[in-house]
């Protein structure tokens, strides 16, 4: 009966210290899943934001633009010169008289010398240009002039054609200018060996007719001393 109860006593105290370290024993720690832990470093997502691709290729709505506003084309004119003021023709004049002027090309010509011309004083007048130098106006066709010249540059609008006339006493190289296709004034440089000097006919209308004036004239060029020349206007 003793060792009965010894038994039990051992029995009893075996199991209760069994329990007491299963009671005592930490528990397994649980891994947590990789699809609910974030990492660390990892930054917060952000908001999708709304796509704008189609707000910009949007069809036009019904209200139209203003269109610019044209400037007017300008049309470019010629500004023309005023006509020469010609003196009177006076009363029992002679036939003819003479214009006696200084070569435009001094430096082929003789010194001492004068060019001139003689002209019909029913056709034509003795007058200054519109810059001041003498010059011959045509009493009967408006604007049609004969001027001292030299040689100069053109501006890019001009054409010169050359020729070549002849008079008999005189060779002239005639330069003829055209704008656009419109014959606007013609050259004559020439000589008679002792001077060289060039005139410019220029017109408005009727160029034909104050060309063929002008060479009337033109052709009567020679050379005169100067102390017989007569004193220009």
């Amino acid at each position: 009966m003793i060792r009965r109860i010894i038994f039990i006593l051992i029995l009893t105290l075996l199991l209760t210290s069994c329990g007491a370290a299963a009671a005592t024993e930490a528990p397994a720690q649980v891994e947590p899943s990789a699809a609910t832990e974030a990492p660390a470093t990892e930054a917060p997502a952000l908001p999708l934001l709304p796509d704008t691709s189609t707000a910009n290729t949007a069809a036009p709505t019904g209200t139209a633009l203003p269109q610019p506003t044209l400037a007017p084309s300008i049309t470019q004119t010629e500004t023309q010169l005023p006509p020469l003021l010609l003196p009177t023709e006076a009363v029992n004049a002679p036939a003819t008289l003479v214009w006696d002027g200084t070569p435009t090309y001094l430096g082929d010509s003789q010194p001492g010398y004068s060019f001139r011309v003689t002209y019909n004083p029913d056709v034509w007048a003795l007058t200054t240009d519109q810059f001041g130098f003498p010059a011959l106006g045509h009493r009967n066709i408006p604007s049609c002039v004969i001027s001292v010249t030299s040689g100069r540059g053109m501006p890019a609008n001009i054409v010169v054609e050359h020729d070549v006339l002849d008079t008999g006493n005189v060779t002239f190289d005639v330069g003829i200018g055209f704008e656009n296709g419109v014959k606007k004034f013609v050259t004559y440089t020439g000589g008679d060996g002792t001077i060289v000097t060039a005139f410019e006919v220029s017109f408005v209308e009727q160029s034909d007719a104050c060309l063929a004036d002008a060479v009337t004239v033109l052709s009567t060029l020679r050379s005169v001393p100067v102390s017989q020349a007569t004193p220009q206007p």
